[in-house]
């Protein structure tokens, strides 16, 4: 990639994020990492070969291009301003930290400073999240494609203008593989109910979600469509969508949750 880069923390999200850059060709040499906890710390030195420190002390006398935030939001208030010096040399501020606005990173590292936030998913660690992203008006354009290639490295990115929809993004997409893992969930329980084995319902409930996630992903054809595809009149399919697809079924109990899940993190920021 060529630019130099700070991650702060290490862990599930950091980790993918520091794999996938890798991935792609950034040097280990051009990464240093900000990493707390001893066995993380290690961790990251064995596996990547970066640069591991437990605090943030002299990393202005050799700024990165960008700050990397990958760590849990309730302790941003406590360490954020430590960044402070790096903005101020001009890096940009990139955070996957769910619930914490733009406003907190302009307070606590400087209003001057250039700021994205993000909210990227779980199937980032497989390389096939998704991360909407939200800037403010001190990005550039090559910082804001800077974030771009490294939010890249762990799946799609697509950007807001406003940052009031992160909160609908974390509830579709954030929340959301939560969601997809209770539908393998409740199609176990539901084979289960007519009688397969444990392991077999499990098992054709996983692959079924997987293997149509993924022939969603890869065609040009919109869900409907799909939908429509698999739906013979008359037939076993047709039975069960009369269910899911009732005034009280599934389309009424996601957009009652989506809700709710924004409206949590509206409350949370």
């Amino acid at each position: 990639m060529g630019d130099r880069l700070l991650l702060v923390g290490c862990g599930k999200m950091g980790g993918a994020m520091l794999s996938g850059w890798l991935e792609r060709g950034a040097e280990a040499g051009d990464i240093t990492v900000i990493e707390p906890h001893p066995d993380a710390a290690e961790a990251a030195r064995r596996a990547h070969g970066v640069r591991v420190l437990e605090a943030p002390e002299r990393v202005a006398d050799d700024p990165p291009a960008v700050v990397v935030f990958a760590v849990k939001p309730q302790t941003l208030p406590d360490m954020a301003s430590a960044y402070a010096p790096v903005a101020a040399a001009g890096a940009v501020t990139l955070s996957i930290a769910a619930g914490r606005p733009i406003g907190f990173f302009e307070a606590a590292v400087g209003g001057d400073a250039a700021i994205v936030r993000s909210m990227p998913n779980t199937p980032a660690a497989v390389g096939r999240g998704i991360t909407a992203a939200c800037a403010n008006a001190r990005v550039g354009a090559d910082q804001r494609a800077l974030c771009q290639r490294l939010l890249s490295a762990i799946g799609e990115v697509v950007w807001v203008e406003d940052e009031g929809l992160i909160d609908a993004v974390t509830a579709v997409s954030g929340s959301g593989p939560a969601y997809v893992f209770l539908l393998i969930e409740c199609m176990t329980e539901a084979g289960i109910a007519e009688g397969l084995p444990p392991d077999i319902a499990a098992r054709l409930a996983r692959a079924t979600v997987a293997g149509s996630g993924e022939l969603a992903r890869l065609s040009d054809e919109d869900a409907a469509q799909l939908r429509i595809n698999v739906t013979s009149p008359g037939g076993t399919t047709e039975a069960a969508l009369g269910v899911l697809m009732a005034d009280d079924g599934m389309a009424a109990l996601m957009k009652r949750a989506i809700a709710a899940a924004a409206r949590r993190s509206r409350e949370l920021a």
